[in-house]
């Protein structure tokens, strides 16, 4: 009976030695992975160290040193053909909400014969589907009529 239960114990240290070896073997393996990935230390030198650890900012008391500024460009809004292709041809040039194609002379026909005016209204108020100035509420009437002029124009 005492060679039985010795014969278990033998077994099972060896069993659990196998185990512990394994783990181990595997955190080492896993250690030496990690030490291939390091990335060297960068530069120590006096110089190197002062230019990571310096500040974000700098405070001034008393007088700050001046800073010429960029100049500030407004941006303008050019003649009809760049409001056309900027604002109008999202819709106009696909004929997008059933709105008449950019230099479709039958589909623009029945809106032109209503007159230059009503055009004129329609694209500064909006109708139907159009949102008023295009949905551009920078652009001035001046602008949207040169818009509605520069679309006349292509369909002749």
């Amino acid at each position: 009976m005492a060679s039985q239960k010795s014969g278990k114990f033998f077994v099972g240290s060896i069993v659990t030695f196998l185990i512990v070896f394994g783990v181990v073997k595997i955190i080492l393996s896993n250690m030496q992975d990690v030490a291939k990935h390091v990335v060297a230390p960068e530069s120590m030198a006096a110089e190197d160290v002062a230019e990571r650890i310096k500040p974000v900012a700098e405070v001034y008391i008393g007088e700050a040193p001046v800073v010429a500024a960029a100049p500030v460009v407004e941006e303008t809004v050019g003649g009809g053909a760049q409001i056309v292709t900027q604002v109008c041809a999202v819709c106009h040039a696909t004929g997008m909400m059933s709105s008449p194609k950019l230099g479709d002379a039958d589909g623009w026909a029945p809106r032109i014969e209503k007159g230059v005016d009503v055009l004129y209204e329609s694209a500064i108020n909006g109708l139907n589907m159009m949102p008023a100035r295009g949905g551009r509420p920078d652009l001035s009437d001046d602008d949207v009529k040169a818009a509605v002029d520069h679309m006349i124009a292509l369909t002749k």
